[in-house]
């Protein structure tokens, strides 16, 4: 009998034969090492396959996978074979195989376990042979482009589990937030295949269709009410135009938002000038009531006037848009020099007032300075033909006569008009010759104190006399009252007694 036997033509397997044991005693030890060496080489050819494992066969012309469970024996030639876990997928799960052969690609979806064909293998990702499908919210979205046609997908929640086919790819990387707009909330889409720009105002959820993108954040609409105006440009034609309309004003896709415009008030003793598009300055005043409140119009601008401050106007950064048009105060100080060559620093003030405003912006472009530098010249000229002990005894002349004796009619070109100027004060711009003007200054004080405290004194005895005086007076008065007095009660007794020496005379001539 024979101790192996061929499967039937169609098969691979070999089947094993064991001798009776009556044969043993007779089987020479070359048998025994025949028989063993059968064995070991049949059982190496048993391969044992679980529910979830798979044997891959490279065969000489030809793969071959086996699913388990089973019991496999190999065939006599073979280049190799494998034993592999098949691959377990969740209900979130999936992975994407391709057939080496064919260089076809396919996606398998969980749950299930995955048994791979002949010539399959898993296209890992990050290491990974499984990949998490994308599970979407009310408000996502996800775009998936397939690289083999271009053409994009959208698939927008609520939706469990989205797996990209073989050829697709995630568009943006990541699931995308939906634009959720309130009721005074707007966004421009565009579509970067045609360039088209549409306007989505809320209240809604917005999602972006296969080629478009969010131009910017979302935008708050413009209130537009009695103070609240809107400037406009179309961006089709080029032309702005502002809407006074009272809305909620959401921009079309055509236009843009250049400004929002507040009114422009103006008190009855303020004004602005608005040049428009062809240059011309238009003056409006507070005072006119078609006029104290306007919309700044398209294509004009408020004339900024730049004015020099300081007290010495050295700092020319003064801004002003609205021109207020009441007498104010302005303060100086600029140096000059005697006729004795003392060299002063005076301070004072101008009280002074805008009268003609077209004059003024039409003659100069800063006022201020201008006034400051005209009076400096004034002050040199006439403070230069005195000594300073002149002038510190008629500072207040010289003052007045800087502006009230100016024959030029620099400040009414202008349009201004100065009511006072005053010198509040000066010193020597010199210490040596500051140090003596202070000792003129200290004697000069100390002389009018002591002729303060002399009149004071004189004062004092010159109330103390007329005190003597009006006592002597009283007294002469108390006299004249007592001697009056005296002088009435005698005349009183003297006719008292004459009328008792009457009566006794009448009494007697009766007797007699």
């Amino acid at each position: 009998m024979e101790f192996f036997h061929s499967l039937p033509p169609m098969s691979n397997t070999l089947y094993v034969d064991v001798l009776p044991s009556s044969w043993m005693p007779g089987v020479t030890a070359t048998s025994f090492i025949t028989m063993a060496m059968a064995i070991w080489y049949t059982t190496s050819r048993v391969k044992f396959i679980d529910k979830d494992e798979q044997l891959i066969i490279e065969g000489l012309t030809e793969q071959t996978v086996i699913h388990g469970p089973k019991v496999v024996f190999l065939p006599l030639f073979i280049k190799a074979c494998e034993t592999k876990k098949a691959l377990s997928l969740g209900p979130l799960e999936y992975c994407v195989i391709q057939n080496t052969l064919s260089g076809d690609q396919r996606v398998q979806v969980g749950p299930q376990i995955l048994y791979l064909q002949p010539y399959d293998s898993i296209i890992q990702q990050h290491g990974k042979d499984k990949r998490t499908a994308k599970s979407l919210k009310a408000n996502e979205f996800v775009r998936l482009v397939d690289n083999r046609t271009g053409k994009v997908r959208v698939e927008r929640g609520e939706q469990g589990c989205i797996v990209p086919g073989p050829h697709e790819v995630w568009m943006d990387g990541d699931k995308c937030q939906a634009m959720e707009l309130q009721v005074f909330e707007y966004i421009k889409i565009q579509d970067i295949r045609t360039g088209a720009v549409r306007t989505e105002r809320g209240e809604k959820l917005v999602f972006l269709n296969e080629f478009e993108d969010f131009m910017g954040n979302k935008k708050v609409a413009v209130e537009v009410d009695e103070e609240t105006a809107v400037l406009v440009r179309n961006k089709r034609s080029g032309q702005q135009h502002l809407v006074t309309k009272k809305m909620l004003f959401v921009p079309s896709s055509d236009e843009e938002i250049l400004e929002v415009r507040r009114i422009i008030k103006l008190a009855d003793y303020e004004a602005c000038i608005v040049r428009d598009k062809t240059g011309k300055d238009n003056f409006y005043f507070g005072r006119n009531n078609e006029e104290r409140s306007f919309f700044l119009p398209p294509h004009s601008e408020i004339v900024k006037l730049l004015w020099s401050r300081g007290r010495r106007r050295e700092r020319r950064d003064l801004t002003i848009k609205t021109i207020d048009l009441r007498p104010m105060y302005m303060s100086f100080e600029f140096n000059c020099r005697t006729n004795d060559n003392v060299e002063l620093v005076l301070e004072g003030s101008f009280f002074w007032e805008i009268v003609d405003l077209q004059a003024m912006v039409q003659y100069t472009n800063d006022t201020t300075g201008d006034i400051c530098n005209h009076a400096r010249s004034r002050f040199i000229e006439l403070v230069s033909k005195v000594t300073l002990q002149e002038f510190m005894l008629q500072f207040n002349v010289i003052a007045e006569k800087v502006h009230q004796s100016d024959d030029s009619d620099f400040y009414e070109q202008r349009g201004v008009k100065i009511h006072s100027l005053e010198v509040t004060g000066y010193h020597c711009a010199e210490r040596s010759t500051a140090e003596i003007l202070e000792a003129i200054i200290q004697e000069t004080t100390n002389r009018m104190n002591r002729l303060q405290q002399q009149e004071s004194e004189n004062e004092v005895q010159l109330k103390q006399i007329r005190g003597d005086i009006e006592e002597e007076k009283a007294r002469r008065e108390l006299l004249d009252i007592q001697t009056a007095n005296s002088n009435a009660r005698s005349k009183m007794e003297g006719l008292a007694e004459s009328e008792r020496v009457k009566s006794f005379l009448e009494a007697l001539g009766e007797s007699f």
